[in-house]
């Protein structure tokens, strides 16, 4: 049911994480207007977004599994709602995709297929965690590594060591720290850096393409050639939600 003289226009897309919720309006596989979200009240805030215009078809990456009244709600949002969870990996299935890979890293996935067709890519997205996932020159998903995020390294060595300072994000890092705070926080990014370089290394022929929240960040201390897309989860939403637009 729709809320009268509300039209039916894009696509609305939205991907919840860890810590904060991403959403945006789509025509087709293109991105409008985004909006940043972190909160608990993360289905009033959707319902915030198609107050006054509501979606064609509506698709939902989420980390936890959403309950089924808030599902019925979105549900009357909208002519189609897809829904990307554990519960639900049937989408990533019919993409061949394994069902164990989350939502966000399956639509990463997608969008690298179709941006970079015909080319094999190591996709680096980091967040929380450090994911890291592959795709060969047929755009087949040969598997993919998970480690520990950037902030979440920080987090690690204050968390589980009494002594040891809860460091930020450095601007600049040299070779070697001269304090504990210097040597953290070169221990830290440099010992990333070395991660991202052996992947390289490991797969030469690949383009890399870096996204998530630390992408620029370590996209200017590279030495090689890289692909930064900001919104490839996004992006990879967008194009479930216009396959489904049209088949519905």
């Amino acid at each position: 049911m729709y809320v009268q003289n509300c039209l039916i226009v894009a696509n609305l897309i939205i991907d919840i994480g860890n810590t904060a919720l991403k959403a945006a309006w789509a025509d087709g596989i293109t991105l409008g207007k985004t909006f940043r979200y972190q909160g608990e009240r993360t289905n009033e805030f959707i319902l915030s977004l198609t107050e006054k215009v509501k979606p064609d078809v509506m698709v939902i990456s989420s980390a936890k599994d959403l309950s089924t009244g808030n599902l019925a709600r979105l549900e009357r949002e909208c002519r189609v709602l897809l829904v990307l969870d554990s519960s639900h990996s049937h989408i990533m299935e019919q993409n061949g995709l394994p069902a164990y890979l989350t939502p966000d890293r399956a639509a990463s996935v997608l969008a690298a297929r179709y941006l970079f067709k015909g080319k094999g890519c190591t996709i680096f997205d980091f967040g929380t965690t450090l994911a890291v996932d592959f795709l060969d020159e047929h755009g087949v998903y040969t598997g993919g590594n998970l480690s520990v995020g950037c902030r979440t390294r920080f987090k690690a060595l204050n968390r589980y060591s009494r002594s040891l300072p809860l460091v930020d994000t450095p601007e600049e890092t040299q070779e070697q720290g001269n304090s504990v705070e210097s040597g953290i926080a070169d221990g830290v990014i440099k010992g990333m850096l070395y991660e991202i370089e052996g992947y390289q290394s490991d797969y030469p022929q690949n383009i890399v393409v870096f996204t998530g929240g630390d992408s620029i960040y370590f996209a200017k201390r590279m030495k090689n050639s890289i692909f930064v897309v900001s919104n490839l989860i996004l992006m990879g939403l967008a194009l479930i939600a216009d396959k489904y637009g049209k088949i519905s």
